[in-house]
């Protein structure tokens, strides 16, 4: 994998997570490190984002790497 790959994979586990302790608990696990929309934490959120949106060509490159 590249380091951009990784890093990438990296911020949208934390965002996952994030969200889950959101949906299960009602916990933003970001708001309650950083501040609530404070400027770190709205940095944390736009890196997640674009992690996430990076990560969709995940599926790009794994089409057509399996080919036998």
């Amino acid at each position: 994998m590249k380091t951009l790959d990784i890093i990438a994979l990296v911020l949208v586990i934390i965002g996952a997570i994030n969200w889950g302790l959101i949906g299960f608990f009602q916990f933003d696990l970001v708001a309650a490190l950083f501040g609530s929309m404070s400027a770190v934490s709205r940095v944390v959120y736009a890196l997640v984002g674009i992690a996430g949106l990076y990560a969709i060509s995940f599926f790009a490159k794994d089409k057509y790497t399996d080919v036998e």
